[in-house]
């Protein structure tokens, strides 16, 4: 009977606080990587849609399973697309909470301990994690928030002595996400030997009689393709848009960021090893060492002019579960020792950490609602005039628009291709970072994205080039539309447009 009450206990604390943090962070399907994702579901469900420039998110894509998997979804459950984002952003919430609150249970006893982890994590969902551009989790539906589900799964497996039965889950991360995957299975590596002292003998027998440094091995694991071969220019100009690729241009805070975390852990496992919290040892000397090795590694690589190539590994991302973890000890600790049966001060904390991150996105997405729900018109005139696009134009239509459309001045970072479902023009913002994944992209992008510079002020003329050029026959501009264009649909800030 208790043990049904615990599970009932814990089940109804993580959907609570998934609501909580759904609530607190938002809602943006088609914002930001969503534009690739989304845009490559549709695809998958209507091969009809994007026939110009299907390579710009297709080929990114082809690295996980996630589109085609939410593909057959869609169509088995017979879900709108929309209904089916929102319902996976959920539950990727949940899950990323759930296998928070099974690693939390282990760690500590106490109930104020682990509701105060599981509160902590999810009011700063939308936390940036240093200088990598990402958060804990995105306002939408990515297949890293369920890969980081997966590998806390795996962890809790670990902590309770069953790391066989964590590989599925850790394979399964690694199709789903597999940057997310790879550090995944990085960090359970050092989990498990954590937890093993027979493991951790023999791991340390094996490294004393190596003469080949550990490093090098995992570096000439690493499938290298074209990540070897001298960056071209193109290539180099689109990394240099992306200020998180290149580690020694970080400022002193996000290195802080970067360092600190991993000496809280270095101390937390001294602590923890003081009061005999040998669970919460091994985990906080896990993370530590994972650390270590993973900012070392980026360090080798990310240093040498000559391994720039290899900065499309993203080696820094490492980050992304420490800060799980940092945040996930930090509110039970809080919890434990500060909060305890305080209500007073939990209403306090909660109010105050919920609504500072709220205020923070609404900050964020000014002029967008702060969840964007399925068949609810939207009062940003970017989404009004995506959506008129999508229900008014041809399924062939190919789209000129600002190359930095996705930065102007109310646009919120909403993907065309995702919303309007039609083709475009290579832009200089989105498909920059497809670029620095993809190098064979590049020509292709530079073309489309420099043809369209100047786009502020543009007239007729330059309309027509970029229909002679490319074959484009739509425009998304500026209201009011240049003259000598024939616009079909218009609010107070956009005009869609043919071009005569």
């Amino acid at each position: 009977m208790g043990t049904q009450r615990n599970i009932l206990f814990g089940t109804t604390t993580v959907i609570v606080f998934t609501l909580l943090g759904f609530l607190t962070m938002g809602y943006h399907p088609g914002a930001e990587d969503d534009a690739i994702y989304l845009a490559a579901v549709k695809a998958r469900l209507h091969p009809s849609l994007y026939p110009h420039d299907a390579p710009f998110f297709q080929l990114q894509t082809k690295t996980t399973v996630f589109d085609g998997w939410m593909a057959h979804f869609i169509a088995w459950t017979h879900m709108s697309v929309a209904g089916a984002e929102l319902f996976w952003q959920l539950v990727s919430l949940f899950a990323l909470l759930l296998g928070a609150w099974l690693i939390v249970c282990q760690l500590f006893p106490e109930r104020t301990a682990r509701i105060g982890g599981l509160a902590l994590l999810s009011a700063l969902l939308t936390l940036p994690v240093a200088g990598t551009a990402l958060y804990i989790a995105d306002q939408y539906l990515h297949p890293r928030c369920l890969a980081s589900a997966l590998i806390l799964f795996a962890s809790a497996l670990i902590l309770s002595g069953r790391r066989w039965w964590a590989l599925p889950l850790l394979a399964l991360s690694f199709v789903l996400h597999p940057l997310m995957g790879a550090l995944g299975i990085s960090f359970c590596c050092f989990l498990a030997v954590s937890c093993s002292p027979a493991l951790s003998a023999r791991v340390a027998g094996l490294f004393r009689r190596s003469k080949a440094g550990s490093a090098a091995g995992i570096v000439l694991a690493i499938p290298f393709g074209w990540m070897l071969q001298p960056p071209s220019p193109i290539w180099l100009k689109a990394i240099g848009s992306r200020h998180w690729f290149r580690l020694f241009e970080w400022e002193w805070y996000e290195w802080l960021g970067a360092i600190a975390p991993l000496v809280l852990f270095w101390l937390c496992a001294r602590l923890a090893r003081k009061q005999g919290l040998e669970k919460l040892e091994r985990l906080a000397r896990a993370v530590f060492w994972y650390g270590v090795f993973q900012q070392l590694f980026a360090m080798a690589i990310l240093g040498p002019p000559s391994l720039i190539g290899l900065s499309a590994l993203e080696p820094m991302r490492y980050l992304h579960l420490v800060y799980i973890f940092l945040v996930l000890i930090g509110g039970a600790l809080a919890g434990k020792h500060l909060l305890q049966h305080r209500y007073w001060l939990w209403a306090l904390v909660l109010v105050a950490a919920n609504g500072g991150m709220f205020f923070a996105q609404r900050d964020l997405f000014a002029n967008s609602a702060h969840i964007e729900l399925p068949g609810v018109r939207s009062s940003n005139p970017w989404l009004q005039a995506f959506d008129w696009i999508r229900q008014n134009t041809p399924e062939n239509a190919y789209f000129a628009l600002d190359p930095r459309y996705m930065a102007a001045a109310g646009e919120d970072y909403h993907g065309f291709r995702a919303l309007a479902e039609r083709s475009q023009l290579a832009d200089a913002i989105k498909d920059t970072s497809v670029v620095t994944k993809v190098p064979a992209l590049g020509p292709e992008w530079l073309f489309q994205s420099e043809a369209a510079e100047g786009w502020q002020h543009f007239q007729l003329a330059d309309f027509e080039r970029l229909k002679a050029e490319f074959g484009v026959s739509w425009v998304l501009v500026a209201d009011p539309a240049p003259a000598g264009l024939t616009c079909r649909w218009g609010n107070s800030s956009l005009s869609v447009c043919e071009i005569p």
